[in-house]
């Protein structure tokens, strides 16, 4: 059972009737059948599915590590020390001793990591004809960046007399925000080190300047003001239409939002510029968790052995055609670099269910991938960008097992971050909130994580 990632297949095909699997079931040798729950209530599916044990997969895949965490504790999945070491050869040469760490409860292996092919995902884009029309420069420090977003919803730069634009916007649960928390020299939801030991971020002063930063921005009308409820389709339609002036996004945008927006207007000129300099001189983004996702075999399975040989083999032997596509038909040669045909390229999408169960850091193919899509898309150049300023989460482990039990909890504490920025609480609720974070369970999973990352200094 795996996570379709909402790839589409082209008429005809399916998760279980593709070039693909063909390809992958020929070189193992034994029959392969794919489930594929709707994306929307994937995690709620398989939730149902290992808890009450009924029609049990022989594997499944969990993105969320608190999830995956809870299952381990809950004796539901089957260590794979001993498959991976028998069939495993690909997997253990190509997945980091960091990958492992974080899937390894007791000394046991219970899932095959797939990793982050970018360590990040974060870059700001910023409209420089909007720029050139109201004569700023590009911004560099956190207040150059506020005064811009300041003439960008009030300066009318796109010239209809009406105030109809906004500086800067996110999404729901400050999604597409990481640069400027990165100013203040924190991240949502990271651990950082302190005086020589770790503390959550959220809990710290430097995330209420941070908060404040935003409650100023909204409180001007700078920012628009829906994002709270924004999804990223809403997010992509206002940059589209021309409403959004600056905004934090995926580094791989240029070939979507970006040329959609330059679509309908061809005198949209984006670009990318540096994240901001906070007045402490603190600069970057948040780097995602290491870990894609999670190859799980449920206990009550007796094939863990052709999962360890299936997972090998795309980590292996198979992982240049599922990455790239099939040569001489999605992709081949020429001048000595790699050239994509798009439309094949777009159609043999899908494959990535695939490929992405053993996610592989390697970056000749990374690099020769990205330039195949076409240089103007400038995905080489983003990424380097963003993993030139990336912030390492300081704690390398799985979760522990309080922030197991507890993460419901505590992870709704934080809803009052967004009431701060519209204005519902004081700034001085986030004082409330730090002190309920360590009264809820906060304390116990300081020590934990601490007491891990103690005993695993090299």
């Amino acid at each position: 059972m795996i996570n379709s990632l909402s790839f589409p297949f082209p008429a005809g095909l399916d998760e279980n009737h593709n070039p693909y699997l063909d390809y992958i079931k020929r070189n193992v040798g034994f029959n392969i059948r794919v489930e594929m729950p709707p994306v929307p209530s994937y995690e709620k599916t398989i939730d149902t599915i290992i808890s009450t044990e009924q029609d049990l997969p022989d594997m499944i895949t969990i993105n969320s590590p608190i999830q995956f965490a809870k299952f381990v504790t809950q004796n539901k999945l089957q260590p794979l020390d001993h498959w991976i070491d028998a069939y495993g050869a690909d997997l253990k040469r190509v997945i980091p001793e960091e990958l492992w760490n974080r899937v390894r409860y007791n000394g046991s292996i219970y899932a095959i990591p797939s990793g982050q092919l970018v360590k990040g995902k974060e870059i700001i884009y910023i409209r420089k004809d909007w720029l050139d029309k109201l004569n700023l420069p590009i911004p560099v420090t956190l207040e150059d960046y506020k005064a811009v977003i300041k003439a960008f919803s009030e300066g009318d730069p796109n010239g209809n007399g009406k105030r109809d634009t906004y500086g800067f916007t996110m999404m729901k649960d400050l999604y597409h925000s990481s640069p400027l928390f990165g100013a203040f020299g924190v991240q949502l939801n990271q651990w950082t080190e302190r005086e020589g030991k770790l503390v959550y971020a959220n809990v710290l002063p430097e995330m209420k300047e941070a908060l404040s930063f935003f409650v100023e921005l909204y409180r001007h009308g700078w920012i628009d003001p829906d994002f709270p409820i924004y999804r990223s389709n809403v997010m992509n339609e206002k940059i589209i239409e021309g409403k959004i002036g600056m905004f934090s996004g995926a580094w791989y945008d240029t070939r979507g939002v970006i040329a959609q927006s330059l679509k309908k207007d061809p005198q949209a000129n984006w670009i990318t510029i540096d994240y901001p300099i906070g007045k402490k001189g603190k600069q970057g983004v948040g780097a995602l968790n290491p870990v894609f996702g999670h190859q799980v075999v449920p206990k009550g399975s007796s094939h863990a052995r052709e999962v360890i040989q299936f997972l090998n083999f795309i980590a292996g032997r198979g992982r240049t055609s599922l990455v790239l596509g099939f040569q001489n038909q999605v992709w081949d040669w020429k001048d000595g670099k790699i050239v994509s045909e798009f439309n094949e390229h777009d159609k043999h999408l899908y494959r990535g269910i695939y490929s992405a169960l053993v996610n592989v850091d390697e970056r000749w193919l990374l690099r020769a991938r990205m330039d195949s899509y076409d240089k103007k898309f400038r995905l080489n150049e983003n990424i380097e960008k963003l993993e030139k300023h990336i912030v390492q989460d300081a704690y390398g482990g799985p979760p522990p097992p309080t922030l197991v039990r507890k993460w419901n909890e505590l992870y709704s504490l934080q809803e009052v971050f967004v009431k701060i920025i519209l204005g519902l609480e004081s700034t001085n609720s986030f004082d409330d909130y730090v002190k309920r974070w360590y009264e809820s369970g906060g304390a116990q999973v300081t020590k934990e994580v601490n007491d891990w990352h103690e005993s695993h200094k090299k």
